[in-house]
């Protein structure tokens, strides 16, 4: 009997993904923005009514988003520059990003519920039961939470200078797949303006192409060389957020959420973005 092509396999690993039921869906800043700093309405729009779509076919969607720094940037009227104006700004654009997000799914006949989180709700294990209960019975209600760091009192404690000390998250990307881990989601979709992990780094090497699929435990320092990045929503960071959740037995696609209904071509299995295949669940390392 002949082995199935590498392409064989990627399908069936893709058309795996239409049975997803528990999905968390990670928002960038460039996904929840346009070019200007203001809310990407239609492109909102159209994710969320997919995302009301998969709710309504008994899916149980969570949503990760970024872009409360930069649309409080905008209605302060600054470029926040230290730890204190990105934290003002978090604090000012939070309330037009939710209020964004629940007037839309209003819209569609569902709840948005807000969920602001801190390494301490992970941390602790008292706080982290009682995390999971509240995003369990929102499920179980038909809400849609929606989640984000809360930068106001979060940001400094993740950033102070402590050597002793390691950041459960530094970011939305790190924080998505502690959310799928722990909730012991189907599926992490991570969207922003990067189509694909590539060979190598594309902004160094033109020759570089895209990866539709990355065996787990694959060794990626090739295809991130000349990505120092290792702070907030770059390269790195997705991989290693990507990584985490596959060595839980997550799996996760990386695609660019600017592209024209990319979520609902994910779900439909379409090869699109990169996909990260998850360790077996009885065997995660």
């Amino acid at each position: 009997m002949s082995q199935p092509t590498k392409a064989t396999r990627e399908n069936l690993q893709r058309s795996g993904l239409t049975h997803a039921r528990r999905i968390v869906l990670k928002l960038g800043t460039q996904v929840v923005l346009d070019a200007e700093g203001r809310p990407a309405l239609s492109r909102l729009y159209g994710l969320m009514e997919t995302v009301a779509e998969l709710r309504r076919r008994g899916a149980q969607p969570l949503l990760v988003s970024s872009g409360a720094v930069g649309l409080g940037a905008r209605q302060l009227g600054i470029k926040p520059e230290s730890l204190s104006q990105k934290q003002a700004c978090a604090a000012a654009g939070q309330g037009q990003l939710m209020s964004i997000y629940q007037e839309g799914f209003a819209r569609m006949g569902l709840c948005a519920a807000q969920v602001l989180l801190t390494e301490d709700d992970f941390a602790d294990p008292v706080r982290h039961a009682n995390l999971r209960r509240t995003l369990e019975t929102l499920l179980d209600l038909g809400a849609i939470p929606v989640l984000n760091e809360n930068d106001t009192v979060s940001t400094l404690e993740l950033e102070r200078p402590d050597p002793g000390h390691t950041p459960i998250f530094s970011d939305n990307d790190h924080l998505s797949a502690l959310v799928a881990t722990h909730l012991e989601a189907d599926l992490l979709i991570l969207l922003s303006d990067v189509t694909a992990l590539h060979t190598a780094n594309p902004g160094l090497d033109p020759g570089a192409t895209p990866l539709t699929e990355v065996p787990f435990g694959a060794d990626l320092q090739a295809n991130l060389e000349g990505s120092s990045d290792r702070g907030r929503g770059g390269m790195v960071s997705k991989v290693e957020a990507a990584r985490a959740a596959a060595r839980s037995g997550v799996p996760v696609v990386l695609a660019s959420g600017l592209a024209h209904l990319i979520l609902a071509r994910i779900l439909s299995g379409e090869s699109v973005g990169t996909l990260f295949l998850a360790a077996p669940r009885g065997g995660r390392s």
